[in-house]
């Protein structure tokens, strides 16, 4: 039996199918990132469950992976044989300049110094050296909620809109901004219809209920794929979750 951490409605698992929209959500990013991760090295700061890093493994030179949970991190060392550091992600334990790739999904929001987060990644790259911080989008994520607000997902200390992202690179020692949305295709959006209009609204109203999960609703969820989804440089500000590369200048 393959060996899972379990659920703690933040952080997604493969394997399980009533979370399977959630990990195809997270993994289409990864992937959208492994060719700039061929050949390099690579630091994923805040590895979580261990299948991303997994992933770029295969292309890398070589992929180390940092997590503050012990659990976590030795579960990550077990299952995929990763080699990762126990740390605080605002302060990188590792030497200046000795990366090429920095990869940070999902983990932003949950840091409180995060302008001294993203000096760190530009410290421990090399000149040329790309970060990729992935967030989910403020403005689709909780809609309404001005920026100082207290985040109603109780894991998160700031949420992040596009803008918000983008004007904290420069002062943290990034050029060359990249800014891509991730979105539902096609397939995805019959999803959301059959669903109330939202497939995500529809799994979070089943999950504050504790009700049993529908047929339709379990066939959905379990069935979507990770070409399901679009990532994108237009519309940015109704994407999903925000997709920000940046690079150390030379």
């Amino acid at each position: 039996m393959t060996e899972t951490l379990p659920l703690t409605g933040e952080r997604t698992v493969p394997g399980i199918p009533a979370e399977n929209y959630w990990f195809r959500r997270h993994e289409a990013v990864y992937l959208a990132l492994v060719e700039d991760c061929r050949d390099a090295v690579v630091l994923e700061a805040g590895v979580g469950e261990g299948y991303g890093a997994a992933l770029l493994a295969g292309v890398a030179d070589r992929v180390i992976g940092l997590e503050l949970e012990a659990a976590t991190a030795a579960h990550v060392r077990r299952r995929y044989g990763l080699d990762v550091v126990r740390a605080d992600l605002q302060r990188l334990p590792l030497p200046d300049a000795s990366l090429d790739v920095v990869v940070n999904l999902q983990v932003i929001e949950h840091l409180w110094d995060q302008p001294g987060f993203l000096r760190e990644c530009a410290r421990v790259l090399r000149p040329g050296g790309r970060l990729h911080c992935s967030t989910p989008n403020r403005l689709t994520f909780s809609p309404g909620n001005a920026l100082d607000d207290r985040p109603l997902n109780p894991f998160h200390t700031r949420e992040l809109a596009a803008e918000d992202l983008t004007a904290m690179l420069p002062d943290a020692g990034f050029s060359r901004v990249e800014v891509r949305g991730l979105h539902h295709g096609a397939v995805l959006r019959e999803r959301d219809a059959r669903h109330g209009g939202s497939i995500v609204d529809a799994q979070i109203a089943l999950a504050l209920s504790d009700d049993p999960w529908p047929a339709e609703l379990l066939d959905d969820v379990t069935a979507v794929s990770v070409d399901e989804f679009d990532l994108r440089a237009d519309d940015v500000d109704a994407s999903l979750d925000l997709v920000v590369s940046a690079v150390r200048p030379t």
